[in-house]
C-alpha cells in the first residue's frame, strides 16, 4: 500500500515560518503551570515546536504492517527473528525481534534503539559492537519481548527521507518507531499496555523523541542521549545539523541555541508522568553532564508538583565516559521491572 506526505518540505517551511506557535525555549517547563490541564496544553505546544525543527509528523493512516520474517535463530533463552515491517513510506524497516522462551502469559515489550554504529540493530541484538550495548539481548533474557529496528542509513536500511518530503531523518525515525510500537502491539504475546523504549546515544535521544509523540510508550530508558542545547559543545549545535539528524537547526535557526523552538528540558517534562530513567556519565564527551542536570532540574517540578510522581524521574551519574556500564544497566533493568512488570 502506497502513502506519501500531503505536505511538501517547502510548503511546511512556509507554514512553519508564519505559524503563531507558542515558544518555550526561554522559560523553564514548570514556570506558570499549576494544573494537569495547563500542562497538557503546554505539552501540545512543545510537540508543535519540535515539529518546527523536525518537520511535521505524518498523519496516521491505517496501513498494513506487512511483517516479513526472513531468519530465525534459536538461542538458549530466546528466539532471534529477523523481520521487516512497513514503515509507511513504501519502505520496509529491517529489525530484530527477540522472543523469550517459556512465556506463559502476555509479556512486557521494549523498543530497543541502537547508537551510531554501522551494524545498526545488530548491536543491541547481541551480534557485534560493544557488549555493554547488547540491551535487546539482555532484556529478552529477562523476559521482555524486544524489537530492535535499524535507523535510516544504518544496518540493512537504506532510505533517503528527504526524497520523501521529510524535513529531517529524526522525524522519519519517529514515524518508524511509532510503527514499531504498532508491530509490538500486534503480537499476541505482548501486553499492549506495558511497552517501553530504551536506547543509547543516537538511540538515547530517539527513545525520548518517540515517547514524546507516542504515549503508548509507558517507560523510557535513555543513556548518553542528550543535554541542553546551550551546553552541547558550548552551544555549537553543528553535531545536530547533519542530514542524519535535523538540518533545519542550521538552515533555519543558525545553530543558535537561543533561537531553537525547543530544548531537552521541555522534552523531558513532556514525558511526565511516565517513568524515565537517565544515564548521564560524568565524563561523557558528547553530552556534558551539567547540561543533563539542568534538564532534569527543570523537568522535576512537573513530575513532583503536578503529578506527585517524582520517583518516576530517575537520573544516575556514573564516573565513566560515553558508556552504559553493567551496574547502570542493572539499575535501568530494575527500573523497567518496577514499572513494566
Amino acid at each position: 500500500m502506497r502513502t506519501s506526505h500531503s505536505t511538501t518540505r517547502r510548503q511546511f517551511l512556509r507554514a512553519a515560518t508564519s505559524a503563531a506557535v507558542f515558544r518555550v525555549q526561554n522559560t523553564g517547563p514548570s514556570e506558570g503551570m499549576r494544573t494537569r490541564a495547563e500542562w497538557a496544553e503546554w505539552r501540545e505546544n512543545v510537540l508543535a515546536n519540535m515539529q518546527l525543527v523536525m518537520g511535521p509528523l505524518p498523519k496516521k493512516r491505517e496501513l498494513p504492517l506487512d511483517i516479513i520474517e526472513s531468519e530465525k535463530v534459536e538461542q538458549p533463552r530466546f528466539t532471534r527473528i529477523k523481520i521487516s515491517f512497513l514503515g509507511g513510506d513504501e519502505d520496509h524497516v529491517p529489525a530484530y525481534l527477540l522472543m523469550p522462551k517459556g512465556l506463559r502469559r502476555r509479556a512486557p515489550a521494549l523498543l530497543c534503539l541502537h547508537q551510531t554504529i554501522r551494524i545498526g540493530k545488530a548491536e543491541p541484538a547481541g551480534l557485534g559492537g560493544n557488549p555493554n550495548l547488547h540491551y535487546a539481548k539482555e532484556l529478552a533474557e529477562l523476559g521482555y519481548i524486544s524489537l530492535a529496528p535499524d535507523y535510516p542509513d544504518f544496518g540493512e536500511y537504506q532510505f533517503d527521507p528527504y526524497q520523501h518530503n521529510y524535513a529531517s531523518t529524526t522525524m522519519k525515525a519517529i514515524r518508524n518507531h511509532m510503527r514499531a510500537i504498532d508491530v509490538l502491539r500486534s503480537l499476541p504475546d505482548v501486553a499492549p499496555n506495558r511497552i517501553g523504549a530504551v536506547g543509547h546515544s543516537l538511540g538515547g535521544h530517539n527513545a525520548l523523541f518517540a515517547a514524546a509523540f507516542d504515549q503508548r510508550i509507558r517507560a523510557i530508558v535513555t543513556s548518553c542521549g542528550f543535554n541542553s542545547f546551550k551546553k552541547y559543545y558550548g552551544g555549537d549545535l553543528t553535531g545536530w545539523t547533519s542530514k542524519k539528524y535535523m538540518p533545519l537547526i542550521a538552515e533555519k535557526y543558525g545553530k543558535n541555541p537561543d533561537r531553537m523552538p525547543f530544548d531537552f528540558p521541555q522534552v523531558l517534562a513532556a514525558l511526565a508522568p511516565r517513568p524515565l530513567f537517565i544515564n548521564a556519565p560524568l565524563r561523557d564527551s558528547n553530552f556534558e553532564v551539567s547540561g543533563v542536570k539542568d534538564c532534569v532540574d527543570a523537568a522535576m517540578p512537573i513530575y513532583s508538583r503536578i503529578f506527585n510522581a517524582g520517583d518516576r524521574l530517575v537520573a544516575v551519574y556514573p564516573d565513566t565516559g560515553h558508556e552504559f556500564p553493567p551496574p547502570i544497566r542493572q539499575k535501568a533493568y530494575e527500573f523497567l521491572n518496577r514499572w513494566l512488570k
